[in-house]
């Protein structure tokens, strides 16, 4: 089972310090900042995912890289741009159209040929073709009789994803393409994802992406690989787009699944509420102590009159201060709670972190990992406080991540990438 991560550009400045919060002067982003293939000495994924729709962006997603550097990524090619040792242990690429950025549209906004040229331009290793994301879960469909909207649609969807495959694969033959084509199945229900699978199949597809599956719940997910398995050959390969269930991997592998990917790990060291790092068999939440001049809601208060920016600062600075003295062993959980909760009374009246930061704080996780982040940083991993900080949280998370996966697969853990 292989876990492919997918490219935002998610870097971090090694140059950057935590005391002082201020980078080098001589930084250059491109040149200088880490992947997190570059940050671990093992491995934290099997492989990367790079989306079209990320490179060009494409309506309300804009762009996830400059304009020097996709001229880059497709001068270099994908390997070199992302600085991948070459070698039998190279982190192998795997692209593909980013369908989730135009999703409101009626058709792609790509032509076979300018997905194909993208592939080729970038040497990826893989490529899956140009698809439709199904915007329904709805198995009833499959015995309606009535004409209805949403399924004619759904059936469009698919039916476009099926044509649009068939005509990757002709293209990718007759031009010789270098990369491994892998085709795209959609479906609103385990018997029309089993039909797509079985139509990719004819055509001659062995790698087969099953997409549209993220909002889907786990049951949902493991009907609808039952359906497939039925029609699936055995030299068959699956893979799951966006798809992260750790703890189902073991049957997803049953029905022939041998691949995924996902963003969560990163995502949610500062888009969950909650949970934050990633620990063996349990997450904690990160302690929030937000930049003053980097908070909108503190800024608004400031300019409101409703709060004083030197009383802001001052907890700000007290908050940091007693975190560094936790840290070495200067003071207890207690003294910490204190500072920590007078501040977060001042920038969200509502919220009440106090028995998750007494949890992690009792527990100092970032002392008892292993990963280079948690060595690094110490303390400074568990402080949810701008990129820098939170970024490498989700190197950590994606650290962990990948060993509970091979864990609970039964799998050696990884080598050096």
């Amino acid at each position: 089972m292989r876990f492919f991560f997918p490219d935002s550009q998610d870097l971090v400045d090694p140059s950057f310090d935590f005391r002082t919060e201020r980078r080098s002067r001589d930084r250059l982003r491109q040149r200088d900042d880490l992947y997190a293939h570059e940050v671990f000495r093992l491995r934290a994924f099997d492989g990367l995912l790079v989306s079209k729709g990320i490179v060009d962006g494409f309506g309300e997603a804009t762009s996830r890289y400059s304009l020097a550097q996709r001229q880059r990524l497709l001068r270099l090619g994908a390997p070199e741009f992302f600085r991948l040792p070459d070698g039998a242990n190279r982190l192998p690429i795997l692209g593909d159209c980013g369908a989730f950025t135009y999703v409101k549209e009626t058709v792609p906004p790509y032509s076979i040929d300018e997905l194909i040229e993208f592939y080729e331009s970038c040497r990826f290793d893989m490529g899956i073709s140009l698809d439709h994301v199904v915007l329904a879960y709805r198995p009833q469909w499959d015995d309606s009789i009535a004409d209805d909207v949403g399924l004619a649609e759904a059936q469009r969807r698919q039916a476009l994803t099926l044509e649009l495959a068939e005509a990757f694969l002709r293209a990718h033959t007759a031009g010789g393409c270098r990369f491994e084509p892998w085709g795209a199945a959609q479906g609103w229900s385990p018997k029309s994802y089993a039909s797509a699978v079985r139509e990719l199949q004819r055509m001659g597809y062995r790698s087969i992406a099953l997409g549209g599956m993220v909002p889907l719940k786990t049951n949902e997910i493991l009907e609808s690989l039952a359906a497939v398995s039925e029609v699936r050959r055995p030299e068959t390969r699956l893979h799951l787009l966006g798809v992260t269930r750790p703890e189902h991997m073991y049957q997803f592998g049953k029905y022939g699944v041998v691949s995924f990917d996902s963003t969560s790990p990163l995502r949610q060291s500062f888009k969950d509420s909650q949970d934050n790092y990633y620990w063996w068999g349990r997450t904690f939440t990160a302690i929030r102590i937000p930049q003053v001049e980097g908070n909108p809601g503190l800024q608004r208060a400031m300019k409101a009159g409703q709060i004083r920016q030197e009383r802001a600062l001052r907890l700000e600075r007290a908050s940091l201060d007693a975190m560094r003295r936790y840290s070495e062993r200067r003071c207890s959980p207690d003294d910490v709670l204190t500072v920590l909760l007078d501040y977060e009374k001042l920038y969200d009246k509502r919220a009440d972190h106090s028995r998750a930061y007494r949890e992690v704080l009792e527990a100092r996780p970032w002392e008892e990992c292993a990963c280079e982040v948690c060595r690094t940083l110490g303390h400074h991993v568990i402080l949810f406080r701008g990129a820098e900080r939170n970024r490498r949280r989700g190197f950590h998370n994606l650290w962990v991540f990948y060993r509970q996966v091979r864990m609970q697969l039964g799998l050696a853990l990884p080598e050096a990438a």
